[in-house]
C-alpha cells in the first residue's frame, strides 16, 4: 500500500469532515442498479460508503475498497448490520477476482488502468457505473491534475462491443461539492 497515498487520503478526510457526512448515492446508481442481478457488488474507492450502504440495503453483498482507514472507519460504523465487506487496499496493486461481480461502481476517482481491471472482474450481464470529473474550461478547480480528468466523451472509449452502453451523460457536479466541476457518467452492461 502506498503510504504516501494513504496519508494523503486520511489527512483529506480528517481535514474535510464534510466528506464523511452521509450523502445521497449517485443518481446513476439509483436509476440503474436494478439492471444488475442482486448478488455481489464492488464499490471502488468507496470512501465513507454512500454507495456500499445503498447497495447493501437493496440486497447486494458489497465489497467496499478504499485506501483510507479514516473513511473506512466511518463506513464500518454505518454498515454494522449490513452485508458490507470492508477492504483497506491500494487500488494500484489490489487484485480483483475475475468475473466475480454483478455490479461495480466507481465515482469521483479516475484511474484509467483500474477501469480495465474492473471490466475483467465483472460477470457477463453485469453492470458497471462510472462517474467522474472531466476537463472543462469552466471548471472552478483550475489546478486539477490532468491525469485525473477525462476528455470529452472519453469514458465511451474504454468499452468495446462486448459492452452495451445503457446511459452516457456530461453534467455539472452536485451543489454540495467544494468546486463546480464538469463530470461524465457512463452505465454499461457486459454482454
Amino acid at each position: 500500500m502506498s503510504q504516501e497515498d494513504k496519508r494523503k487520503w486520511d489527512q483529506k478526510y480528517q481535514q474535510m469532515q464534510t466528506l464523511l457526512e452521509p450523502r445521497v448515492p449517485s443518481k446513476y446508481l439509483t436509476q440503474y442498479y436494478q439492471n444488475a442481478t442482486i448478488d455481489k457488488a464492488l464499490d471502488l474507492a468507496c470512501g465513507s460508503g454512500r454507495h456500499s450502504i445503498f447497495l447493501a440495503e437493496k440486497g447486494f453483498e458489497v465489497d467496499g475498497i478504499d485506501i483510507s482507514s479514516v473513511a473506512l472507519e466511518t463506513l464500518a460504523k454505518r454498515s454494522k448490520d449490513l452485508p458490507v465487506h470492508i477492504i483497506e487496499a491500494d487500488l494500484d496493486t489490489y487484485e480483483m477476482p475475475k468475473e466475480h461481480y454483478n455490479l461495480i461502481i466507481k465515482t469521483n476517482f479516475l484511474d484509467k488502468s483500474l477501469i480495465h481491471k474492473a471490466k475483467q472482474s465483472l460477470k457477463s450481464g453485469g453492470i458497471f457505473i462510472i462517474e467522474t470529473y472531466m476537463e472543462d474550461q469552466d471548471n472552478e478547480k483550475k489546478n486539477s491534475n490532468p491525469d485525473f480528468l477525462l476528455q470529452k466523451e472519453e469514458l465511451k472509449s474504454f468499452f468495446d462491443d462486448s459492452f452495451e452502453v445503457l446511459a452516457y451523460h456530461e453534467f455539472w457536479n452536485e451543489s454540495y461539492e467544494k468546486y463546480k466541476m464538469k463530470k461524465q457518467a457512463i452505465v454499461v452492461k457486459k454482454l
